[in-house]
């Protein structure tokens, strides 16, 4: 049976980094979502994640570590522009792949000879780490291809049962993944935008590139999760709309109304759409609280059974290139901008 644990003390994390090393899952909260970790060096436990979530085995999982000395044990060394990124953006929201020793079982990184490294800027998935003695493989915490977890709520009654401990530790304070990048030819490529955004990377080494595959699916291998399938999506139908003309917006939108259909979209649209449920994410220009927000509303608006679910999409800059890679799949690529 599945315990839920909150207010951690000492022996509450002793307890939870006992069950990691015995093998067993635990979730737990990040800055940026909640994630179901496992040893990352034990096979057999990081089978149990991808059985648990109902993920495929070619999607590769991010190894959270608290510090570099683990780092230094399950990667060869990075090199110049990769010791850049890791100074300025680690602990933090950002995943960088690097080769791979053969510490990392092969089911971590799906086969290949790279994995994601991730050090948490968040002090009880540090802690939990620290008192596991191990490196945690760790994807987000929901059923694959359904919204990530950014609250115990949205994904306790998923996960009951089949994982040891879940740790609830509140909102998570980004509410989207984190940025995965990869330094090919020398050019730090980012494979999965989120909340370290190109303009920050380009502020520390003065280059950056977005991967061809940031607004649509890859298919063959990939290095980075959330690039090839369905993911972040409700049930239902659902279109993400979008267009710097407000009218050219507010017509495309209507074209598409059904009879039990909820939005989601901005708080100066609202008014528009009175005879419809309608959940805000704040702010168009106020992406931290977009991105806050948008999972738990995609799973609110999934749990009120609609025809279909409209979205209101945003620039695509900065932290809104995040945003809008998330809400693209999870409207399974029906995405109409005018």
């Amino acid at each position: 049976m599945t315990k839920i644990i909150k207010d951690l003390k000492k022996e509450d994390y002793v307890k939870i980094g006992d069950a990691i090393q015995k093998g067993e899952l635990v979730i737990f909260p990040t800055e940026t979502v909640y994630g179901i970790g496992a040893d990352a060096t034990n096979e057999k436990a990081v089978d149990s994640i991808f059985l648990a979530k109902g993920r495929a085995n070619d999607n590769p999982l991010i190894v959270h570590i608290s510090n570099f000395d683990m780092m230094k044990d399950l990667t060869e060394k990075p090199n110049k522009m990769e010791q850049l990124l890791i100074d300025a953006f680690m602990p933090g929201p950002f995943t960088l792949i690097l080769k791979k020793k053969k510490k990392i079982p092969d089911n971590v990184s799906a086969g290949l000879d790279t994995v994601g490294i991730r050090m948490p800027d968040n002090e009880i998935a540090r802690n939990i780490i620290e008192y596991a003695k191990t490196p945690i493989a760790a994807p987000s915490a929901n059923l694959s291809s359904r919204p990530s977890g950014t609250k115990i709520e949205d994904i306790k009654e998923e996960f009951d049962g089949k994982v040891s401990y879940i740790v609830d530790g509140g909102e998570t304070k980004i509410g989207i993944e984190s940025t995965v990048c990869k330094v090919i030819d020398g050019i730090p490529t980012i494979l999965r935008p989120g909340k370290i955004t190109p303009e920050d990377i380009k502020e520390v080494v003065g280059i950056v590139k977005l991967d061809e595959h940031i607004y649509k699916k890859a298919d063959g291998k990939v290095e980075s999760p959330g690039m090839k399938y369905k993911h972040y999506a409700p049930s239902c139908d659902t279109i993400m709309i979008y267009s710097e003309n407000d009218t050219v917006f507010l017509e495309e939108m209507k074209k598409h109304l059904k009879e039990h259909t909820v939005i989601i979209g901005s708080k100066e649209h609202e008014s528009y759409f009175p005879n419809n449920t309608y959940l805000s994410y704040g702010s168009k220009n106020h992406f931290d609280e977009i991105s806050h927000n948008i999972f738990t509303l995609l799973r609110k608006a999934d749990g009120l059974k609609p025809d279909l679910i409209l979205i209101e999409g945003v620039k695509k800059e900065g932290l809104g290139i995040a945003i809008m890679n998330r809400l693209i799949r999870s409207c399974s690529y029906h995405y109409i901008e005018k």
